[in-house]
């Protein structure tokens, strides 16, 4: 594979359904500081490329089971990987991915919400058992398009709809639900919310945590997990490698303007939009 569709498939692997909605929803919720996971992955994909793709290259593997194999030893420990990444992608990601991209079909084309599920499934199942792993990266990259081109109409919209960047912060302190839970902040505005570095001590993401601790679970994520760096392992040299890296690392800086602000700005203009959104089972959340 050449570097553009590595690079956009590298960020359309991380940036699916679920993290799409859920970027939207915690800057609703606690402002701009969520962003710290999108841009500390800008440098750590930088990692991956020149120093643990290099290694990967050189050990001649396929898998990160195949490699965990070579450099400990025992067929063991390659099953065990195995079975765990499977696992783990089934009930942290695949599950949610599924949930969050059949809610919005449910919500947009008023489909039924199992329906929703099946055929995204059958979809994505059709296309990559028939067009392999190349199959897998190009629709990647047309949902890379996708994602940027109709972020930035939503995010343009919704700016002009608030009135700007300067009113944004007021706007968000002032967004307060009808609702609340008394004696405590729960469903208020954060004070902080448009800070990225808040306090060690009383911040829900204090800035200590987002800088040394969310590196060492970038590293796993972005230079180890199997569904990223078989991205990188189809690149046709280390050049293109690299290249398709330093591509992803400019696309995850683009979140925090056309995720999480719009998210922001939805909570502005709708503070009880959660309160009385119909979900497709149960009762009304807040």
């Amino acid at each position: 594979m050449t570097w553009w569709p590595i690079g956009a498939s590298l960020f359309a692997s991380s940036e699916g359904s679920g993290l799409f909605i859920g970027l939207a929803g915690s800057g609703a919720a606690g402002g701009l500081a969520v962003a710290g996971f999108e841009w500390n992955a800008a440098y750590v994909l930088l990692a991956l490329a020149w120093v643990f793709v290099p290694i990967y290259i050189s050990s001649e593997i396929v898998t990160m089971p195949e490699y965990i194999q070579k450099r400990y030893g025992g067929q063991r420990m390659r099953m065990y990987l195995s079975v765990l990444s499977l696992l783990l992608s089934v009930f942290t990601k695949i599950s949610i991915d599924l949930y969050a991209g059949a809610l919005f079909v449910h919500i947009c084309l008023g489909w039924n919400f199992y329906l929703s599920t099946i055929l995204m499934l059958a979809i994505t199942a059709l296309y990559t058992i028939a067009g392999g792993l190349a199959a897998v990266i190009y629709t990647d990259a047309l949902q890379t398009l996708i994602m940027v081109v109709g972020a930035v109409i939503l995010t343009v919209k919704a700016f002009d709809q608030i009135g700007g960047y300067e009113q944004l912060a007021a706007a968000y302190a002032q967004a307060i639900p009808s609702k609340t839970v008394a004696n405590t902040t729960c469903h208020l505005p954060r004070a902080d919310a448009m800070h990225m570095f808040r306090d060690p001590h009383t911040a829900d993401l204090p800035w200590t945590g987002m800088t040394f601790g969310l590196t060492i679970m970038a590293t796993w994520y972005w230079c180890t997990d199997q569904v990223i760096v078989q991205r990188s392992l189809s690149a046709r040299d280390l050049n293109h490698a690299k290249a398709g890296s330093i591509l992803a690392s400019y696309l995850k800086m683009l979140p925090m303007g056309l995720i999480i602000m719009p998210g922001m700005i939805s909570r502005a203009l709708f503070p009880d939009g959660l309160r009385t959104h119909h979900w497709p089972r149960g009762p009304r959340r807040t």
